[in-house]
């Protein structure tokens, strides 16, 4: 028994931990704009710094496999899913984060399963649920708080462009999610993943290639720095302990435990950045904690029409 207890704390440690330095990403993403870097840049960079942890974990996975080999067609789909999923969602996050806070940028973000949701109900004819249509209802006033306190605190057209390139970065990350479900069970999660994240990572390199700016390869000490952190700490780390954390108490605990992250963004955003805390900011990002812990965990009573 106190095995078992002892085995589920390491769990929930390991996803808090994990979630915690995913959150990070942003206040280091950030950190790097300080610098004369483009967001394709300071992306390359974190995927050039994670790519050699990334493919050893999948030779590593490859190795001890015993799934079976995929048909051509899942093979497009994991190539499909890694640009949408990894590449683009990357890359809509790291343009939105050059014109908004990271406090706002991991509230919008944090909306994904209710983008899920929407997703589900107009393509696959899904109808939403009661306690949903509240969920949603809730998350989306959380967002709006937080997104009009920004335009008070700077831009309106900055706070409405990276606002609109945080939320593709949401949709493309949903639309991922969705699509992974069919293939994650043949392949099994560490596998897929790694295999994304390395098609992901190529689709960066051949980005920066065609449309980078080659003299930003050339940057201070500090940036480097920042960029190792950034590729290792807040991408290949997390994503190991999430993954281990997840496989020990199962998803629904971790994304219980994983809504730590949006507050940990501010706080460390307040820190490191010296972006502002608002009684709005922190009442907004409440309210889309509690909008999505509501519809991931909730159970499904009657149905309505929307």
């Amino acid at each position: 028994m106190n095995e078992n207890k002892d085995s589920q704390w390491k769990g929930v440690f390991l996803v808090l931990i994990g979630a915690l330095l995913f959150s990070a990403k942003a206040v280091v993403v950030k950190l790097t704009y300080q610098y004369p870097i483009s967001p394709v840049g300071s992306l390359f960079f974190r995927m050039l710094f994670a790519f050699p942890f990334l493919v050893w974990i999948l030779w590593k996975e490859e190795k001890q496999s015993a799934k079976a080999s995929l048909t051509k067609k899942e093979w497009f789909s994991v190539f499909f899913m890694g640009v949408v999923g990894y590449y683009l969602a990357s890359l809509f996050d790291f343009l939105g984060l050059k014109y908004i806070s990271a406090g706002l940028e991991r509230i919008i973000l944090f909306i994904y399963p209710t983008i899920v949701v929407l997703l589900s109900f107009l393509f696959l004819k899904k109808k939403i649920h009661r306690s949903e249509v509240f969920s949603l209802i809730l998350t989306y006033l959380g967002v709006s708080i937080a997104f009009f306190q920004d335009i008070k605190l700077g831009s309106a057209k900055e706070v409405s462009l990276g606002s609109f390139f945080i939320l593709l970065s949401a949709l493309t990350y949903a639309i991922y999610l969705m699509g992974s479900g069919s293939i994650i069970p043949k392949l099994g999660a560490k596998r897929f993943t790694a295999w994304a994240l390395i098609i992901s990572s190529l689709a960066v390199f051949l980005h920066f290639l065609v449309i980078g700016n080659f003299k930003e390869l050339i940057q201070p000490s500090r940036f480097y720095i920042l960029a190792l952190i950034m590729g290792t700490v807040n991408t290949v780390v997390p994503a190991i302990f999430v993954s281990a954390g997840i496989k020990i108490v199962g998803s629904k605990t971790a994304a219980i435990v994983g809504s730590v992250g949006p507050m940990c963004t501010l706080f460390l955003a307040f820190w490191l950045l010296g972006e502002p805390i608002t009684i709005l900011h922190s009442l907004g990002t409440l309210l889309v904690l509690a909008g999505v812990f509501w519809i991931s965990s909730a159970k499904k009573p009657k149905e309505v029409s929307v």
